[in-house]
């Protein structure tokens, strides 16, 4: 299923995987018990793989590195997950395994921006802090990369530049 998913294919059928994997179909659902359990160890193993390719930013690097680190990570682990995570925003209306994973990773991203920026945060009022690190997880998110990437044609670099410019303009 994530193969597929990988390839393109945002909503891969029972069938599909099971021809996928070389084995009858019945034999798909002798190890999963309905498609939202195997979306399920699908979810899990996405989330093993990303977890392993997030590098941490220190907290302690002057605020240009800081903002070039935490946008090169961002755009890198974005191109990685760009097709699983397009066949997961389908999903997760009708999902609750996909849509309690996809809330989980929202809360990393807002705990990953708070904790790399906190100097600059903790200088401000309670409510422009607030306000300035909901701007840059938003702007920051998954969903702002594909607008850039998807909608507006940008190129990898071109997408960076616009983040790092963001998120340089929010902090200072």
């Amino acid at each position: 299923m994530l193969s597929l998913i990988e390839e393109g294919v945002l909503r891969p059928t029972a069938p599909m995987i099971a021809e996928r994997a070389g084995v009858a179909l019945r034999s798909v659902f002798q190890h999963f018990a309905d498609m939202e359990s195997l979306q399920a160890a699908v979810v899990e193993r996405q989330a093993e793989r990303v977890s392993l390719a997030i590098t941490p930013i220190p907290a302690s690097l002057p605020l240009p590195e800081r903002i070039d680190r935490f946008v090169s990570e961002r755009a890198r682990i974005y191109e990685a997950i760009t097709p699983v995570r397009r066949a997961a925003v389908l999903s997760e209306p009708f999902s609750p395994i996909i849509h309690e994973r996809l809330q989980e990773t929202r809360e990393l991203a807002a705990n990953e921006v708070a904790a790399v920026f906190a100097s600059e945060l903790r200088r401000r009022s309670p409510s422009a802090r607030r306000e300035t690190q909901e701007a840059l997880v938003a702007s920051t998110s998954w969903a702002a990369w594909e607008e850039l990437r998807a909608h507006q044609s940008q190129s990898k670099k071109q997408a960076v530049n616009v983040l790092r410019r963001t998120v340089a303009a929010l902090l200072t």
